[in-house]
């Protein structure tokens, strides 16, 4: 018998004439691992909403079909039962945090189940002592790091001891340590407790291995249900682009085996080279837009954002930017890269003179932020913060954009148009923003800065939450409006993102900047930071940052007869 079963499902959210889900039919069995994947808007989130029991009781609308949970159906479940027996996490873990104190957070379920105190006592020992929380016992949870309010919000639910576990893009906020650390924990759930776990995720690089299965969603269809390594093969052979870096290259190659780590695409590397043959053409299968190559060298132009000896600290007494001297000319793309609170936001602020310097001078397009007033600096900064809802409060998403150019006192109201083409949100300029999926969403705040043509663009994580071929359409936008002369400031944790798009990386620790240089310069050289293609090729090749890099590499050992070695190291 299955955990759970899905069967001819289809479902219509309130007032909405399009289905959100169509046709799903689904089983789960106990201690599978299943990973799903698909576009912004997809279904994803609805199928995890349909297998907590939130759809349709919570959310309303119309469901059509029937789901099972261990033989019974859902919809006869008792629901302090089903609260107890499917836990979820959501993408945004402040929506989740209802208390003060993260120990008063992990008993909230617990006392809403009426357990007894002593049982209580032990549940938050000892998910707090597995989650390493303990240290964080009595702490404000206002005040916990992004990683850290995940790991309460995952501690809440584990708590209740729930036989599934559904995790819905749990590692969006998080930086690249963070999120290995939280999959860890996951892998370790399902592998060491034999916990049942569906997880939702679009940075498919950290966690596409640790899969059973792969659903891939479209349309709010599952189109592709099978194990990870064949689900690439299925993709790559229908344009799909739901594929981390190693498998997608392999994929495209056409070899006989897929890896899905760095350890087995090294392994695989060696083992293929003599005797491999290469299509030139197969790349052409991959659905991803082609990006222009970033340029090489920073730019040489007069500087649009300089910082000198930039110091600030918060109220609370929180040193987060520590003698920062930056200056990004005109033209560059640069990506800021760093932990949680490494100091990439404040900067960011900076820069938008949101925030004024408590030491030393940030000066934009030659104005210094202390002196400027912010209408003066609005007209030729664009900045888009990490919360796209602060920016929805029309009623449709063109009236957003018109907003903007209104405030601005522009009026020419053919650039929306424009703009809204270039986003892929035609389809719902008449749509209320808050009714969208969270990467259209996010596509919308968005448009709402771009509608207004800033010379400098400050972006704060504009990836999170939307899928790859979304991101790489970003990208190709971004890279467009960078060789047309806008000057792009952008904070991520996306390392893939910045070794594809990104002419210039900068590396923040602890309020400082660590490194500054080209993507190459930066990423080829970084442990932690690092995309995948280049830690799948160091040792054998420079100069590989994306799957193109290594594909062309491949190609020129493979058809030339050489071996796959670096110029400047000893065969």
């Amino acid at each position: 018998m299955s955990l759970m079963e899905i069967q001819n499902l289809t479902y219509y959210y309130p007032d909405s004439p399009k289905p959100a889900m169509k046709n799903i039919d689904f089983t789960l069995d106990e201690g599978e691992f299943i990973l799903v994947a698909g576009s912004s808007g997809s279904g994803k989130s609805s199928l995890a909403r349909v297998l907590a029991g939130l759809i349709p009781d919570f959310y309303g609308g119309r469901l059509i079909g029937r789901v099972f949970f261990n033989g019974s159906e859902l919809r006869d479940a008792e629901r302090r039962l089903l609260c107890s027996s499917v836990g979820i996490v959501f993408q945004d873990p402040e929506k989740q945090l209802v208390m003060t104190s993260v120990e008063a957070e992990i008993a909230f379920g617990l006392e809403n189940l009426g357990l007894p105190q002593d049982e209580m006592f032990r549940r938050i020992s000892e998910v707090m002592s597995f989650l390493g929380l303990s240290p964080l016992q009595q702490e404000f949870t206002a005040n916990l790091s992004g990683g850290q309010k995940q790991k309460v919000a995952l501690a809440a639910v584990l708590a209740m001891q729930p036989r599934l576990l559904i995790l819905d893009e749990p590692t969006s906020q998080l930086d690249p340590m963070a999120a290995e650390e939280f999959l860890n924990l996951v892998e370790r759930l399902n592998k060491e407790l034999g916990y049942t776990v569906l997880l939702i995720e679009q940075r498919l690089e950290r966690c596409f291995h640790l899969a059973d299965r792969l659903l891939v969603m479209e349309r709010g269809e599952i189109v592709c249900d099978a194990p990870a390594a064949e689900a690439a093969r299925w993709q790559v052979a229908h344009a799909h682009g739901f594929i981390p870096p190693v498998a997608r290259l392999f994929a495209l190659l056409d070899c006989g085996a897929i890896p899905l780590t760095v350890k087995d695409g090294r392994r695989e590397l060696k083992r293929m080279l003599p005797a491999s043959t290469y299509s030139a053409a197969q790349p052409a299968a991959n659905k991803i837009p082609q990006r222009q190559a970033p340029r090489e060298k920073l730019s040489q132009n007069p500087a649009v954002l300089e910082a000198r000896d930039l110091w600030f600290t918060y109220p609370n007494g929180r040193e987060a930017l520590k003698g920062i001297n930056c200056s990004i000319g005109r033209g560059d793309f640069a990506v800021i890269l760093g932990e949680n609170a490494a100091g990439k936001t404040t900067f960011l602020k900076q820069a938008a003179g949101l925030l004024k310097p408590g030491r030393g001078s940030v000066a934009v397009v030659g104005k210094d932020t202390r002196a400027a007033s912010l209408p003066d600096l609005v007209r030729h900064i664009g900045y888009l913060s990490q919360n796209p809802n602060d920016y929805l409060f029309q009623d449709t998403v063109e009236e957003e954009l018109r907003f903007t150019l209104d405030n601005l006192g522009i009026y020419d109201h053919g650039v929306i148009e424009n703009v809204l083409t270039q986003l892929g949100l035609s389809a719902v300029r008449g749509v209320n923003p808050r009714d969208l999926s969270g990467g259209e969403r996010q596509r919308v705040a968005l448009a709402s800065v771009l509608v207004a043509n800033p010379e400098l663009l400050l972006l704060d994580e504009p990836t999170r939450g939307i899928d790859y071929l979304l991101k790489a359409e970003l990208g190709v936008l971004l890279q467009r409006l960078n060789r047309q002369g806008m000057t792009i400031v952008m904070v991520t944790h996306d390392v893939e993102f910045a070794a594809e798009y990104a002419s210039r990386v900068i590396l923040m620790f602890d309020g400082r900047i660590a490194s500054d240089g080209t993507a190459r310069q930066v990423l080829e050289n970084s442990l932690f930071y690092s995309p995948q293609a280049a830690r799948l090729f160091r040792g054998f090749a420079d100069d590989v940052l994306t799957v193109r890099d290594g594909i062309e590499v491949v190609g020129k050992i493979i058809r030339t007869g050489g071996e796959l070695v670096n110029a400047s190291k000893p065969k």
